[in-house]
């Protein structure tokens, strides 16, 4: 037998489904006798309340690159204890997408969403999962990226500190040509980072440091790409805006016949757990998923509860890791 889905009891009940998920949810005014309505269909349709404030979705752009895995890992970590169960879903050009997960979780019921480094990162996003799940008075969070014109609560890493602290350290290493392989524009995280890189470098009194930027995809190809260019220009270090864009340099360097560190200087961001392992162990920008993780579950928590939470985007503090993909510039 069909499993029976919030659309089944508004038809039943001859609601709109909106309404069946306020008095689901016990959320807004729901007039007594239309309550009844809802109350009469559910029991009469035999539908399921068991799981449906237990699953939150965890939307991701894909799981190729093991940094979205490892953060999906840590959401479901950090809601388990709080009695959710997360679901992942995984957006993929040419598979389902955002709003087709979403509508189909729905029938099943759901608690919250996560929007994990997902569209919520895209300057001019289609609004519409955001508005849909509004309608429904379904909570949701996101992570690195404010939703344009949608109230809800993010969590993001601090692009521009974390770009500052890679610039920096190469700046004390003694390079002064330093590039940047950065995302494609339009990415908030992107052009957070390009930011805090060409802020960075001026203040330090570097000219025109835009001309050592280059934009490519997030991608160990990417990386190899834009070191191309990179190293045409003549520059001795590279910030890269992944750790995979990181390895694609160091790779580009190494066909070459350049050494890393000793002919260029290399710095990831988001610190893979493997990125110690590499060679050479890559000098890297962490972003905090784990603190970031543990916020977006209380958060989700006290929505799903009707408690109240801060608005607007809380920023974390990255942290330098030095490992050995960085040393000073050839005499």
């Amino acid at each position: 037998m069909a499993k029976v889905g919030i659309s089944d009891v508004a038809a039943r009940a001859g609601v709109s489904e909106a309404t069946v998920s306020r008095v689901l949810n016990r959320r807004g005014v729901v007039a007594a006798t239309t309550r009844r309505a809802v109350e009469d269909a559910l029991r009469e349709l035999g539908y399921d309340r068991g799981g449906q404030s237990q699953l939150v979705i965890v939307l991701t752009p894909g799981l190729a690159q093991p940094f979205f895995g490892r953060l999906c890992e840590l959401i479901e970590s950090a809601l388990a204890p709080q009695g959710f169960k997360a679901v992942v879903c995984s957006t993929t050009v040419g598979g389902l997408q955002e709003i087709d997960f979403i509508t189909s979780m729905m029938d099943v019921g759901i608690a919250g969403a996560v929007f994990a480094s997902a569209s919520n990162t895209l300057v001019g996003a289609d609004p519409g999962p955001y508005r849909l799940l509004q309608e429904r008075q379904i909570p949701f969070v996101s992570m690195n990226g404010a939703i344009e014109g949608i109230s809800a609560p993010s969590f993001s890493t601090n692009d521009k500190v974390a770009a500052a602290l890679a610039v920096e350290h190469l700046w004390g290493l003694g390079h002064r040509q330093i590039g940047m392989i950065v995302g494609p524009a339009g990415n908030r995280p992107s052009e957070r980072r390009l930011e805090g890189f060409l802020e960075s470098m001026g203040a330090l009194g570097a000219e025109d440091p835009r001309r050592h930027v280059v934009r490519q995809v997030y991608s160990v190809e990417g990386g190899m790409s834009a070191a191309e260019t990179l190293l045409d220009q003549g520059v001795t270090a590279i910030v890269a805006a992944s750790d995979y864009m990181a390895l694609g340099a160091i790779r580009t360097a190494g066909r070459r016949g350049l050494s890393v560190p000793a002919d260029l200087s290399v710095v990831g961001y988001d610190d893979h757990q493997i990125m110690g392992f590499v060679d050479p162990p890559l000098t890297t920008v962490r972003q905090p998923i784990e603190r970031i993780s543990q916020a977006i579950s209380a958060t989700m928590v006290h929505l799903v509860n009707r408690r109240p939470v801060p608005a607007g985007e809380l920023m974390f503090d990255p942290e330098l890791i030095v490992r050995s993909s960085t040393a000073a510039p050839r005499a």
